[in-house]
């Protein structure tokens, strides 16, 4: 019997759009003589199963179940494709544990961890994986930009916190620029962190779980056409990514080492993104991404191709896992 599949998209974020995206181009390549599968919209307004006529129907939050024609459709497995909260943050996690229903993302503690950077690296510093030297705000906190210099330099980047697609993000040359950077940070996340500019490659490693194994895809190198690798280099084909990247065998396998370590000591699930900059042949980790972009053009679903995974097969592995 073939299982139902909700594909979960959309989200509350300024990512819900791309999310959307992603959602659909799974929706497009996953089995359909496997799986049974249904577009779900997360939105702040709706929780909506969105059929093959575009018509909307309501989801039953207490059950996760779509009351139709007279019947009640439940899932087998969530595919989780919701950039940023409630996605990547480890509310929709939470409330499928609850629900005992099996979600292809990772779980509720690494997703609300693995979405807090200045936490995350926190976290993975202790384990040898090095970042930038930082600088943290929270919303009414005073800013005082001479502490903020002495701590990170110029140029630096102002992030928000809590954000993915590079929303809310800030490079910053100059003093009487920080207010500014900061105030854009604050439109997207209560909570800032301000890092060191590091100068030098910059690579994403996708991480996943296949066949039951932890696998590191073949890397990428980002060379952003833009000053640095931002929504627009991102979405708007502004930059260029590399697979594999352009790095010495000894780099490859460092960083290659270093974020399956992260994925491992995370006690990660399903897929996983992570971004590093090398600095003097050493990575520097910037951030771990849990949901990360899924249409065809997106950083993962390159790496796999690479690696001679097709979007249907990579799809497919994490309702596997998820299932197992």
């Amino acid at each position: 019997m073939k299982k139902n599949i909700a594909i979960i998209m959309g989200g509350y974020s300024s990512e819900y759009e791309i999310s959307l995206k992603s959602g659909n181009v799974v929706y497009e390549y996953l089995d359909k003589e496997k799986y049974n599968t249904y577009r779900i919209h997360i939105l702040k307004s709706k929780w909506v199963y969105v059929d093959a006529n575009d018509q909307e129907h309501p989801i039953n939050k207490a059950d996760f179940s779509i009351p139709l024609a007279g019947s009640t459709i439940y899932f087998d497995c969530v595919f989780n494709a919701i950039h940023g909260t409630p996605g990547e943050d480890g509310l929709m996690q939470s409330y499928f544990e609850l629900l005992q229903i099996p979600q292809t993302s990772c779980d509720y503690y690494q997703s609300a961890l693995t979405f807090n950077k200045r936490d995350l690296l926190s976290v993975l510093k202790p384990y040898g994986i090095k970042c930038a030297a930082s600088y943290y705000l929270n919303l009414g906190d005073a800013i005082d930009e001479d502490a903020i210099i002495e701590k990170v330099g110029l140029p630096c980047f102002v992030k928000a916190n809590k954000a993915g697609s590079s929303f809310g993000i800030s490079k910053v040359y100059q003093k009487d620029a920080l207010k500014g950077a900061i105030a854009n940070a604050y439109k997207e996340d209560d909570e800032i962190i301000i890092e060191a500019f590091l100068d030098g490659t910059e690579v994403s490693v996708g991480v996943i779980k296949y066949k039951g194994e932890t696998k590191v895809l073949p890397i990428t190198e980002i060379v952003s056409e833009n000053d640095f690798f931002d929504y627009e280099a991102k979405y708007q084909g502004k930059s260029k990514e590399i697979t594999p990247a352009r790095i010495s065998d000894k780099e490859q396998k460092r960083v290659s080492e270093l974020a399956k370590r992260a994925y491992d000591i995370l006690k990660m699930k399903g897929y996983s993104r992570s971004e590093f900059i090398f600095m003097n042949g050493e990575p520097f980790m910037l951030e771990m991404n849990t949901t990360p972009g899924l249409t065809t053009e997106s950083i993962l679903p390159q790496q796999a191709k690479v690696a001679g995974i097709g979007l249907s097969a990579l799809f497919e592995s994490a309702i596997i896992e998820a299932l197992r």
